[in-house]
């Protein structure tokens, strides 16, 4: 899977749409992911609208790439689940397949962390009136990268252990 190596980071975007089929590929790769229990616990929000665009990039210091990205994703989880202490690592699951998902449509993106941040969450919840039994969890800047980012090898064997 190439993907896996060639994701990177991106935080600069070209002013092109994202076409449906390419959202509609990046939803069901969200909702692809395994969950304690199968409980499925993700919700999606698909941002596109410039105003609202703008909004998120205030709501963590890290999300000022958001305003010019053309779309974002924002995944939340229901609060009421069987297994509610699994809902961080189902999210994080779902959120790496749309990063891998982003990476295979020659899409870039950039994980901004939400959760588990209160005030970083409330403002998120504002901005897009999210309702208290769904929780924010992170904010995924999506659009045309602008130029070429070179992923990083990152492995290290002195962090293998036999």
């Amino acid at each position: 899977m190439n993907a896996i190596f060639k994701r990177t980071s991106v935080r600069k975007y070209e002013n092109k749409e994202v076409e449906a089929e390419k959202i509609d590929r990046l939803l069901r790769a969200a909702m692809a992911a395994p969950s304690a229990a199968n409980q499925q616990p993700w919700e999606l929000f698909v941002i596109k609208k410039k105003e609202t665009l703008a909004a998120l990039a205030n709501c963590s210091p890290y999300g000022g790439c958001v305003k010019d990205a053309a779309m974002a994703i924002v995944p939340v989880y229901r609060k009421e689940m069987m297994m509610t202490e699994f809902a961080d690592i189902d999210m994080a699951a779902c959120t790496q397949n749309i990063l891998l998902e982003v990476t295979e449509l020659g899409l870039g993106a950039v994980w901004i962390g939400i959760a588990p941040l209160t005030e970083r969450m409330e403002n998120v919840r504002k901005v897009l009136s999210i309702p208290t039994h769904l929780q924010p969890y992170a904010i995924i800047p999506i659009g045309y990268p602008v130029g070429d980012a070179e992923p990083k090898d990152r492995f290290d064997a002195e962090r293998i252990h036999f």
